[in-house]
């Protein structure tokens, strides 16, 4: 086991049965991922695994990412497959360190170099021009590439070993939550995947990386994340930031994103009460600690920390909590407290609900999410 690693799920599923349908499930009989502790045997497995096509789901100090081969197209193509995500979307190209990163990129200026010594490993992914050699497919038409640093040692680890860049979207069907612990992962249904899930415990930032376009005269954040502009101005200056409405060059920019089955909604702090007020069902309502919501019948609490950091780190799970079908709708009041990593969390929870309150909830697959992000 490696050192500072906590496995949450040991062996076979999320029940602690092998799963029993071979590679190559369908819609009707989808594959249950297995999930391993991440020790030396089960870092082997997975470094054959990637070489041999087949993806591995491995934790980031952000989000369990859902990996394959970067050079290989077919191993790239698996992903969008098994995600149910469209073409369209790139994918995060995960490497060990910034020489592996300069590696995969055809241009890499001295912006990338700051940006790499001051934030890798770490929650930052640079969009620079791709370099031959590194799969198509992951610029969703592009020709470019998002690479990064995880700061993981599950991940830094499987990098090292595997020797080639790992392509890695969060590991969750597309549009939907994304994972932080592996147990999550299991608990997907991944269509045509044989998945292997490396458990390395709880992430510990819990929100995907800040996504930065190096490709422009001025660098500009297609993703807000925990790092945000003022972080970003002593390395490179002044960011642009008017590309974060829209999907683009980056991968987790959906208007309809990292949403739950259950129809959710977003209120003003202040506001929770007057909302509950107007509710009848069962009700999952999600604050921070401080915020008061009154108990009521059918209502249930999922209290967050105060702080952003926290908040960030426990609001994923806490929403899959919620949506495990025991209420009608869930609430969550958000904080309006400024800075950069509240904007980032504010961010995922405006396309988590962009369906609105009122529309049957689903779960997303196919078309209608643009991309999740890892």
């Amino acid at each position: 086991m490696l050192a500072g690693v906590r496995p949450t799920v040991h062996g076979g599923t999320a029940t602690g049965a092998p799963g029993v349908v071979p590679p190559g499930g369908s819609a009707r009989f989808p594959v249950v991922p297995r999930v391993v502790p991440a020790d030396q045997a089960g870092l082997e497995e997975a470094v054959r695994r990637l070489a041999g096509g087949l993806l591995v789901a491995f934790p980031t100090e952000t989000v369990y990412g859902l990996g394959a081969d970067a050079t290989d197209e077919a191993a790239v193509a698996s992903i969008f497959r098994a995600k149910g995500r469209p073409g369209d979307n790139p994918l995060i190209v995960h490497v060990p360190d910034a020489a592996a990163a300069r590696r995969a990129a055809a241009r890499w200026d001295e912006r990338a170099d700051r940006l790499a010594r001051a934030f890798w490993p770490g929650p930052l992914t640079l969009v620079v021009k791709r370099a031959p050699g590194i799969a198509t497919g992951v610029g969703g038409g592009r020709d470019t590439v998002a690479l990064r640093v995880p700061d993981h040692p599950v991940a830094l680890a499987l990098l090292a070993a595997f020797g080639r860049p790992v392509a890695a979207p969060s590991a969750n069907r597309s549009g939907r939550i994304s994972p932080t612990t592996a147990a999550h992962v299991a608990a997907e249904t991944f269509e045509s995947a044989d998945l292997l899930v490396l458990d390395g415990g709880p992430c510990r930032v819990g929100l995907e990386s800040t996504v930065l376009d190096l490709t422009g005269e001025r660098p500009a954040i297609l993703r807000p994340g925990s790092l945000g502009a003022g972080d970003l101005l002593p390395i490179v200056g002044p960011v642009e930031t008017t590309a974060l409405a829209a999907q683009g060059a980056s991968p987790g920019t959906g208007a309809s994103h990292y949403a739950p089955a259950t129809p959710a909604e977003t209120v003003a702090e202040e506001a929770i009460e007057r909302r509950l007020a107007r509710l009848d069902g069962p009700v999952a309502v999600i604050a921070r600690d401080g915020v008061a919501v009154s108990p009521a019948p059918g209502r249930r609490f999922l209290r967050l920390p105060a702080d952003p950091a926290g908040f960030a780190r426990e609001l994923y799970a806490a929403m899959r909590t919620a949506d495990d079908g025991s209420c009608a709708r869930i609430v969550i009041a958000t904080p309006a407290d400024p800075g950069d990593l509240w904007n980032a969390v504010r961010d995922r929870l405006r396309r988590a609900t962009a369906r609105g309150p009122g529309r049957p909830g689903r779960a997303l697959t196919g078309p209608t999410a643009r991309a999740p992000g890892a």
